[in-house]
């Protein structure tokens, strides 16, 4: 399914990239909102997300638009938002038919959890279950640590959720992440799944205060083994 992202920033564009891509969604982006209204029909997106932020004035033009061809249930539309995004902007938004607000910066679980979750509603059931996220809770057994290839220090950290395609975790020591930036590959990585050590290479999508891991690969039938165990998982949360 095409997912629809009209978005002028790049810092925002690389986090939003890896949970939208999380769920299996295809991705295409375009800068300016009239070549997003140009191209509608011919991407004819299942999801739209819009950059308030960036469009402070458009996001209106275009929303009207969307709407005027297409519903809320056949076409769920997110509008990102930033600190300055008042109460009246809002009220705007939700009349003018969008399906949900989320901060742009995407810097709390909460907000990941809000946006995800709106994006899993557009799809059926059994993708849905393929790319379930996993939060740490009591009775699993996740655990993660991996090497700084700039001066191989140790980074550990809290794990706040898994699914087939990485991870997110809380690093104890964030100073230690010196030197890491986006997209940097880490190929000296220990995850724990139950009883199973295993060693994925990893790529970093956003490093601060949580930190996204994409996995790259993993050796010899450690792949296997890890999602056997995110299948025989008591529960998990589908977002």
């Amino acid at each position: 399914m095409n997912l629809l992202l009209v978005l002028g920033s790049d810092d925002a564009y690389t986090p939003l990239a890896f949970y939208v891509k999380a769920l299996g969604f295809d991705l295409i982006r375009y800068r300016y909102v009239l070549k997003a209204m140009d191209n509608l029909d011919e991407v004819n997106p299942g999801v739209i997300i819009i950059s308030a932020t960036d469009f402070p004035r458009h996001w209106k033009l275009l929303l009207h638009f969307i709407r005027s061809e297409r519903s809320k249930a056949v076409c769920p539309v997110i509008l990102l938002k930033g600190d300055a995004f008042s109460l009246e902007e809002a009220s705007k938004a939700f009349y003018l038919g969008v399906n949900g607000l989320v901060a742009e910066s995407l810097d709390t679980p909460l907000e990941v959890d809000r946006l995800q979750s709106i994006l899993s509603d557009s799809l059926p059931v059994e993708v849905r279950r393929h790319f379930r996220r996993y939060y740490q809770e009591e009775w699993n057994r996740f655990g993660f640590l991996f090497s700084n290839p700039a001066d191989h220090g140790i980074i550990t950290g809290e794990v706040k959720a898994v699914s087939r395609a990485g991870l997110s975790f809380y690093p104890y020591q964030g100073a230690l992440m010196r030197g890491l930036g986006v997209n940097r590959e880490l190929p000296e990585c220990s995850l724990r799944a139950g009883d199973a050590i295993l060693a994925p290479i990893c790529k970093l999508i956003h490093p601060g205060r949580l930190v996204l891991l994409e996995f790259i690969s993993f050796p010899d039938n450690e792949r296997a083994i890890f999602n056997a165990y995110l299948a025989g998982m008591p529960s998990g949360e589908i977002i």
